[in-house]
């Protein structure tokens, strides 16, 4: 069997919702005749814990853990946190907190990181993957970024032992989005392209999770056309299709294929309409009209109910005071997967933000696939809006807009289960196989 090298930094017990892909993906490689095993870290010290994803992990699946150089120790110290204190990644990049260290900690990571905060990774993940390849005979190498570190190491092992290398761009790299309205130094800039170009430059492949993304780095790479590929972020159709549909704690059954949970009613017998948001959110996607929206409905005598799973930014969270929203919303935090899919079932709405144009939300497909009606925001997102009306799921806003009429038609909204069965992962591992077939009989 063939054999492929992941390198990624995200790995179980890390909750980053980040690390689904090559999980998940891994997971159907073999019966397509490749053989995975991982490169990762020891810890990663910045996201949340999820010790159920361990179990999502192979026994016999050969892992390698080195270490890595991280900065957040000392950024807790610099801005006077905790040395135990959970970052929120909303937080560490806000620009609501205008205090003189926030301020010179976010200079610091958007000048001196490159191409960022994981670069620590690189000296000890190359001398880990070198490791790997005295052992094994590993026939290509997939490296998933961000952190894009992750990609430079991939580049680094294929160039060193003439494999090919196959970067995945789960978000862009040098103008990913959370840099949007940040200075960062010409000079930065300048190495941060290099290294971007040399990656893509020596790769025999590139995967790109959205085909906005694929088409704008096709835009600014020409030589990128022959070899790009787009592999959406997908979902895992295990996790919704477990027979026998086992229940939770709450006795609270995951929907079956086809099947959707009915709306619950509260005290007063009145129907209870829960809206979700799963996933970081930051305050550059922020919403004022829809939660002016929102309240109105209440207002109207809706009995509409609003939840946050994962980090809130504080601007987002003052809209909402400001909003009057506080006493109708719930911050849940960081939940482990199985919890959050829970959630997600008893949702009478879903509620998705896209960042800029090329990003389509990784939720999103898991939306999908628990069937309830989405309501999305994103400026001049066209991929996003056509998936969404493909499947019949949801409409798309922008974010100067309100979603009056999502509320109007949303009863209207019944997910078409077979348009979005392309997105399972399984299907996913097998395209990917046909890509890393090619790579290595055109070496």
């Amino acid at each position: 069997m063939k054999k492929v090298l992941f390198v990624t930094y995200f790995w179980p017990p890390s909750g980053k919702a980040s690390l689904h892909w090559p999980l998940f993906i891994i997971k159907h490689l073999p019966k397509f005749g490749w053989q995975p095993l991982v490169l990762t870290v020891k810890e990663d010290t910045f996201s949340g814990k999820d010790e159920s994803l361990l179990k999502e992990v192979a026994p016999e699946l050969t892992v390698k853990k080195t270490d890595s150089f991280e900065p957040f120790t000392l950024y807790k110290k610099f801005t006077g946190k905790k040395k135990d204190e959970q970052l929120v990644a909303s937080e560490t990049i806000s620009r609501s907190n205008r205090s003189l260290t926030h301020r010179v900690s976010i200079w610091i990571r958007m000048n001196l990181f490159i191409p960022d905060a994981r670069a620590g990774w690189y000296f000890p993940g190359v001398r880990g993957g070198s490791d790997i390849f005295r052992d094994e005979r590993i026939d290509a190498i997939v490296s998933i970024g961000p952190p894009h570190t992750s990609l430079i190491i991939g580049m680094r092992l294929s160039k060193k032992f003439n494999v090919p290398h196959i970067p995945v761009f789960i978000d862009p790299w040098v103008d990913i989005v959370y840099y949007k309205n940040f200075k960062r130094s010409k000079p930065t800039l300048a190495i941060d392209n290099y290294l971007e170009k040399k990656v893509l430059s020596n790769c025999k492949a590139a995967v790109f999770v959205t085909n906005t993304m694929k088409e704008d780095y096709n835009r600014k790479y020409e030589f990128l056309k022959s070899k790009s590929h787009v592999l959406y972020w997908g979902y895992n159709e295990e996790n919704f299709c477990l027979p026998p549909n086992p229940p939770d704690q709450s006795g609270q059954a995951l929907p079956k294929e086809g099947g959707m949970n009915a709306d619950y009613k509260n005290s007063s017998n009145k129907i209870l309409e829960v809206l979700v948001h799963a996933g970081n959110i930051f305050d550059f996607q922020n919403t004022p009209q829809f939660w002016e929206r929102v309240k109105k409905e209440i207002d109207c005598g809706r009995n509409l109910k609003i939840k946050f799973i994962g980090t809130v930014s504080p601007g987002i969270k003052q809209t909402i005071n400001d909003s009057g929203l506080t006493p109708f919303t719930e911050y849940l935090g960081f939940l482990p997967y199985n919890k959050m899919l829970e959630e997600l079932s008893r949702a009478s709405y879903l509620l998705v933000c896209a960042t800029e144009p090329r990003h389509v939300p990784g939720k999103l497909f898991e939306y999908l696939r628990i069937g309830k009606p989405v309501i999305a925001f994103g400026n001049d997102n066209n991929e996003v809006k056509k998936i969404l009306e493909d499947a019949s799921a949801g409409m798309m806003f922008r974010y100067d807009e309100n979603g009056e009429e999502f509320f109007l038609n949303a009863k209207n909204f019944k997910t078409y289960l077979e348009k979005i069965k392309k997105y399972d992962r399984e299907s996913i591992a097998r395209s990917l196989t046909s890509i890393l077939d090619s790579s290595i009989n055109n070496s």
